[in-house]
């Protein structure tokens, strides 16, 4: 069910007021049934896998709390082995057997070859698979007690605003939530409809509608001009901020609106000013989740300086390829690696001057590169990204490409232009989840009545499903 579609909105408004009617002890369950709803919307089937899952770890979670040492870290491998095992059968097995085959062939090894599984990727099951891996971790680690209400541990799992592109949320902040008797709050409700509107404006006024613009150039970029298809790379980096961000507000606020509070995803990542900083703003429940279950574990900062940087890649190059099995999304992990490596060096100097150059030198490099690395991302292959990279950087004399545009393109991206300066307007003076308005009613009720008249005028409503849905 997309959140950008009327299905969703009357699923929305049903399912929020019964929540309000519903006693208290029976909230989870009609959440439980809701989230089930939502997710079977598209292949019901597949809700199969997430119960397998859901009972792996919450009968992991039992065992390892009531277990010695020893134990405790058998059931806790068995549980990650067996959800990176459904990982891998459902999302890398295609991409193993592929390039084993190829790899055999070309250094003419013997290789009995396995066959292609016919298979869909369930809607996002690397989140929902990180998820329920954070909760046995943090039950191993001694930091959260293992669920005992199987109900509301498969809530925790499924909960449907961020059950198909996150925010990967932790047991100890939703758990308790769940648990707790969340009463109607006036001001959640209005701040959660905000930011489900803000989340709505972004994906239907701004990524759908570069999106028109982008895809076309991604998929032929020989039909196209070196400047043309630089606009296309910019405009996929926009679209793709817009429509992740976008889902993820829109989730918040669905959340908000029952009094929970998820976890915040973005911060303003293209306000940063170097590599760090954008990760530390960018899909922020993956970056922690690889910091605090992988970096650390392999000893962090308290190793030396090499196996620092060992450690780096490893978790930039897995980041990578948790987005697909693709050895583009490797490369584009690989890359934003390479860079963080260049930085780290000048990061203390860096820090010591805060000079109106240094920060704009340090956002125009920051962009460019995170711009230029979605190359790798969008692109269906090493040779489609290379060749877009070339044509970017290759001369070209027809300058005035852009001229070529039809109307419509032309228009749209003029609109997009405009939404995006909005944008960054009320993201850079407000906190992440809009909350600058809570206090502020002349412009809370302005900035509603502008947004959603640039929804109702500008919004692509195709319907068109979000890009993370994929993962």
């Amino acid at each position: 069910m997309l959140f950008n579609s009327l299905r969703f909105l009357q699923f929305f408004l049903i399912v929020t007021t019964l929540y309000y009617l519903t006693p208290y002890r029976f909230r989870w369950l009609l959440l439980l049934i809701a989230s089930c709803i939502f997710y079977m919307a598209l292949l019901p089937v597949y809700i199969l896998i997430l119960f397998g899952i859901i009972v792996i770890d919450y009968t992991a979670a039992r065992f390892i709390e009531g277990s010695e040492a020893g134990r405790r870290k058998l059931y806790l491998g068995v549980s990650i082995a067996l959800n990176l095992g459904v990982l891998f059968v459902f999302k890398y097995y295609n991409f193993f057997v592929g390039n084993v085959g190829q790899f055999c062939a070309a250094h003419h090894l013997p290789w009995h070859a396995l066959p292609y599984l016919n298979i869909i990727l369930p809607l996002g099951l690397s989140f929902h698979t990180f998820q329920a891996m954070s909760y046995t971790i943090e039950v191993y680690r001694g930091n959260q007690k293992a669920e005992r209400h199987l109900g509301i541990y498969a809530l925790y799992v499924m909960f449907y605003p961020q059950l198909v592109a996150g925010p990967i949320e932790r047991p100890q902040n939703l758990l308790p939530q769940f648990h707790s008797n969340l009463p109607f709050n006036y001001a959640n409700l209005l701040s959660g409809l905000r930011l489900m509107m803000w989340g709505l404006f972004k994906k239907v006024v701004i990524a759908d509608r570069l999106s028109g613009y982008a895809n076309p150039i991604f998929e032929h970029p020989t039909n196209y001009h070196n400047l043309q298809v630089l606009m296309g790379v910019l405009a996929f980096s926009i679209q793709i901020y817009c429509d992740f961000s976008g889902y993820t507000d829109i989730a918040l606020g669905a959340a908000r609106c029952m009094g929970f509070k998820l976890m915040t995803n973005f911060n303003r990542p293209y306000f940063a000013t170097n590599i760090q900083q954008f990760w530390g703003r960018w899909h922020i429940s993956l970056t922690t989740w690889f910091r605090d279950y992988v970096y650390v574990s392999l000893g962090g900062n308290r190793v030396n300086a090499w196996r620092r940087y060992l450690n780096v890649f490893i978790v930039f190059a897995l980041s990578g390829f948790w987005h697909g099995a693709n050895w583009t999304f490797l490369i584009w992990g690989c890359v934003h690696a390479f860079c963080y490596f260049l930085y780290l060096p000048f990061a203390g100097r860096l820090k010591q001057y805060n000079s109106w150059f240094i920060n704009i030198s340090g956002w125009l490099i920051t962009f460019s590169v995170v711009t230029l690395a979605w190359v790798f991302f969008r692109a269906p292959d090493f040779d489609t990204a290379w060749l877009m990279l070339k044509k970017i950087f290759a001369p070209d004399k027809d300058f005035y490409a852009l001229v070529q545009l039809d109307f419509f393109k032309t228009f749209s991206i003029v609109i997009s232009i405009l939404a995006c300066l909005y944008v960054a307007i009320i993201e850079g003076i407000t906190d992440p989840v809009l909350d600058w308005f809570n206090t502020r009613t002349r412009y809370d009720l302005a900035f509603c009545c502008l947004t959603l008249f640039l929804i109702l005028s500008f919004g692509v409503f195709k319907q068109q499903t979000f890009i993370y849905f994929q993962f």
